[in-house]
């Protein structure tokens, strides 16, 4: 079942390029509710304007759909909203945006990533992580975010990115397939890489889904699969693959405790013989027993991690994992910092 409300936008509470987060006012309701309009997709709104919104995840409670999506703007008899160039995202359906693409734009894009390191994460939660924690490690090198499109296809949504981007932790933003809104547009993964590295002048890349993984209890029903996926891209292009481990110390789920299983699913499906490795915290104990059966192609580094918490308040970035902070969830945020760390060191 898909739901549609209409209401009045009653006020404006947040707003910044591509995102404006509202509260509607429905009829029959004695409280207004909090909704997010994609102003690159269905114009701005503003207080008093008569809207058409989605309303299916928040009926339906999803954990990462607390919010109501502005679907159309009663208010726009006519709406031209000017485009980037002639390739489309979110093809063939009633908001398909001509957002253009940087390969359209600039056909001599690069196919090798010159051995930079790329992270790959499982969680949008990891790229603040791996990006602080890089930042600490390696201050004057340049780290772009490349998001794909597994989970939530707008970048804007993300507060993370938006944090990092605005303290200068990353350089810029690529978004790959039906991903949109970065500093570029790219048809796919790989062309995303080197478009970070060609264009934004990357010396690492992070990579991973945005916010809003899906996961389904089952072996291969998960979001986080992907990670495969990205090691072999990686390896194609000369780059050098992270792998960034998901570890849980504070997750009630007995398959996200220790070593996640979507990580193991995903090690687990790369190629024989594709190179990648991963940064594992000092002394840490956890059953990491799935890396000694990848002996012949992961590289397992011991780095030394900065304490996250102390980090991330530095930085003044307030980042959780399922709601969970640093303090609830120590393995979680040291095993992403150490991805971090190790792309650091790669450039060393």
């Amino acid at each position: 079942m898909t739901s549609f409300r209409t209401g009045d936008i009653a006020a404006i509470t947040a707003e910044r390029p591509g995102l404006q987060k509202v509260d509607v006012q429905f009829p029959g309701d004695s409280t207004t509710q909090r909704a997010y309009n994609l102003s690159d997709l269905t114009g701005r709104v503003s207080v008093g304007d008569r809207v058409v919104c989605n309303t299916t995840a928040v009926e339906l409670g999803l954990g990462t759909g607390g919010w109501h999506i502005v679907h159309w703007n009663q208010a726009n008899d006519d709406l031209r909203i000017p485009g980037g160039g002639h390739i489309m995202k979110l093809r063939y359906t009633s908001l398909q945006r001509n957002t253009g693409a940087a390969e359209e734009h600039e056909p001599g894009i690069g196919v090798d990533l010159q051995r930079i390191p790329v992270v790959a994460c499982s969680l949008h939660s990891q790229v603040g992580v791996v990006a602080a924690a890089f930042a600490a490690s390696c201050s004057n090198a340049r780290l772009a975010y490349v998001m794909t499109d597994g989970a939530a296809l707008p970048l804007a949504l993300s507060d993370l990115v938006y944090d990092l981007t605005s303290k200068g932790l990353l350089c810029g933003t690529v978004t790959a397939g039906h991903a949109f809104g970065g500093t570029y547009e790219a048809v796919n993964v790989q062309s995303a890489l080197t478009i970070a590295r060609s264009l934004l002048q990357a010396d690492a890349i992070v990579v991973g889904m945005g916010p809003g993984v899906v996961g389904s209890g089952t072996e291969l029903g998960n979001t986080a699969l992907e990670v495969t996926a990205i090691l072999h891209a990686v390896a194609s292009l000369n780059g050098r693959a992270i792998a960034c481990l998901r570890v849980g110390s504070g997750d009630d789920r007995v398959r996200h405790q220790g070593l996640s299983h979507h990580s193991i699913t995903a090690l687990s499906h790369v190629r024989p013989g594709t190179p990648f490795a991963v940064g594992v915290p000092n002394n840490d104990q956890t059953d990491l027993s799935l890396l000694d059966r990848l002996a012949a192609m992961v590289n397992v580094e011991r780095v030394e991690v900065p304490d996250i918490e102390v980090l991330l308040g530095r930085l003044g970035l307030d980042i959780t994992t399922m709601g969970r902070k640093p303090a609830a969830d120590r393995a979680f945020f040291a095993f992403a910092a150490a991805a971090g760390v190790l792309a650091a060191t790669m450039l060393a």
